[in-house]
C-alpha cells in the first residue's frame, strides 16, 4: 500500500507564525494513499521531533492516519511549559478532526506518554495550575478536544520521576560535575553489583531528596530575580545518568544488557553533557522536573476515561518492568475503566531490534484500535 505523507504546519492560540516563515506546532501526517482515514493517530513527545516516527509508516500501512506532531518546544527542552504544550497538543488533534477523523488514538510513546496522558487528563477534568510565581495559565488549555482512545508504548512513567530515578544522588555541589559522596557513589570501584538492599533504599531516597533541594532552590530563584526586577534563568543539572537498574540486573530482571543506557556506557554519559534535564529554565523545572511541583506524569491517567492499551519492549536500557506496572495500575485503577491489556514485545527502546519488533507494534496497535474505534 503507498502512503502520502504531508507536512502540516499551524499557529497555536499563544504563538503566532515566526517572523522568519515558521510555525510553532509541525508535523507530518501520514495516509493510505488514496484515502481519508476515519481514524487516526497523534503522537507527540516533549521536545523529540516525532514528525517522522518510526511507527508512522508502519501505521499508514496497515489503513489508519498518523499525525507526527511537533510543539514549539521541539528541540527546546529548556523552555518547555505544560500548559503551552498542551495548547499546542490541541492544535493537532482538532486539524485531524477538521480533516475527517472520527476517531483520534493518543500515542503515547517514550517522554510522550505521560505528556499525551495529561492531555487527555486536561480535557477530561482541567486540574493543571501555574507554575510558583507564575501569574496564570493560557486560557487555551481549559478546552482541550482529546482524544477518543490511549496507547501507551515503552512509555515512561513521568518526567520528573524518570529523571529523578536517574540522576546521580552523590553529586554533594551542583556548580562541580565531579563533586562526589562516596557514601552514594555507584560507580566506586569497591562499589560493585548486585546492590545490597540498604544502598539502594539509601540510594532512592537521595536522588528524591535532591530532585526536592533543587526545587526548592528554583522557587527562592524566581523570588530573588523578581527582587531584582527579572523573571527567569537556565541553569545546569550534572550527572543523569546513574539508575542503579543501569548497572544492576537483578533489579527489574529484564532481557537489557547490563550495564547499559540510551547513551552507551552509564559511567561515561553520567559524566558526559547529553541527556534529559541537563539545562532547564527555573520554571520548565517545576512543570517538568519537580517530583513536587510538575502535572506531566502517567498518574494523570486515573484522571481519563478512555480505552487504552499498554505495549512495552523487554531489552529497553531505560524503562523497566515496575515502571510498565505503574503505568498498568494507573490505567486500571480508573473507576469504572474497562479493563487494559498489556504486551511485552522482544526489542530495545525503539524497536530496531530484532527484525519485526516495529511491525508486531503495529499490528498489535491497528488490531486493538479496530476493536475499539467508534
Amino acid at each position: 500500500m503507498g502512503i502520502t505523507r504531508e507536512f502540516v504546519a499551524l499557529p497555536s492560540a499563544s504563538a503566532p507564525r515566526a517572523g522568519v516563515g515558521g510555525h510553532p506546532c509541525q508535523g507530518v501526517y501520514h495516509r493510505p494513499e488514496g484515502r481519508e482515514p476515519r481514524t487516526a493517530l497523534i503522537a507527540t513527545h516533549y521536545n523529540i521531533d516525532f514528525s517522522e516516527h518510526y511507527l508512522a509508516s508502519y501505521i499508514a500501512e496497515r489503513g489508519l492516519g498518523f499525525l507526527g506532531w511537533n510543539t514549539r518546544f521541539r528541540g527546546a527542552e529548556p523552555y518547555f511549559l505544560a500548559d503551552l504544550a498542551l495548547a499546542d497538543i490541541d492544535v493537532g488533534v482538532r486539524w485531524l478532526r477538521s480533516q475527517g477523523v472520527d476517531c483520534i488514538v493518543l500515542l503515547g510513546n517514550s517522554g510522550g506518554g505521560s505528556l499525551m496522558a495529561t492531555y487527555q487528563a486536561q480535557a477530561t477534568a482541567p486540574s493543571l495550575v501555574p507554575e510558583y510565581s507564575r501569574r496564570g495559565l493560557h486560557p487555551a488549555v481549559e478546552d482541550l478536544a482529546g482524544g477518543d482512545l490511549y496507547v501507551s508504548i515503552v512509555a515512561h512513567t513521568g518526567r520528573a520521576e524518570v529523571l529523578t530515578n536517574w540522576m546521580d544522588p552523590s553529586v554533594t555541589d551542583e556548580n562541580d560535575p565531579l563533586s562526589v559522596d562516596p557514601a552514594l557513589d555507584p560507580f566506586a570501584p569497591d562499589r560493585q553489583p548486585p546492590f545490597d538492599d540498604e544502598f539502594i533504599a539509601a540510594y532512592r531516597s537521595a536522588q528524591r531528596a535532591r530532585n526536592d533541594r533543587i526545587t526548592i532552590w528554583c522557587k527562592e530563584e524566581l523570588d530573588r530575580l523578581a527582587a531584582a526586577g527579572h523573571r527567569e534563568r537556565l541553569f545546569v543539572v550534572p550527572r543523569l545518568w546513574a539508575d542503579l537498574r543501569m548497572l544492576d540486573g537483578s533489579i527489574d530482571p529484564s532481557r537489557r544488557t547490563v550495564p547499559s543506557c540510551y547513551l552507551g556506557d552509564p559511567r561515561r554519559a553520567n559524566y558526559g553533557i547529553f541527556g534529559v534535564g541537563t539545562v532547564s529554565s527555573l520554571r520548565t523545572w517545576l512543570s517538568m522536573w519537580s517530583l513536587d511541583d510538575s502535572p506531566c506524569s502517567t498518574d494523570q491517567a486515573k484522571h481519563i476515561d478512555l480505552p487504552a492499551i499498554v505495549i512495552d519492549a523487554d531489552a529497553d536500557t531505560g524503562i523497566f518492568s515496575s515502571d510498565t506496572a505503574k503505568i498498568v495500575d494507573s490505567l486500571r485503577g480508573r473507576p469504572g475503566a474497562p479493563d487494559v491489556p498489556m504486551h511485552s514485545i522482544s526489542g530495545d527502546h525503539y524497536l530496531t531490534e530484532p527484525a519485526g519488533a516495529r511491525a508486531e507494534a503495529a499490528d498489535i496497535i491497528t488490531d486493538w484500535v479496530g476493536t475499539h474505534a467508534r
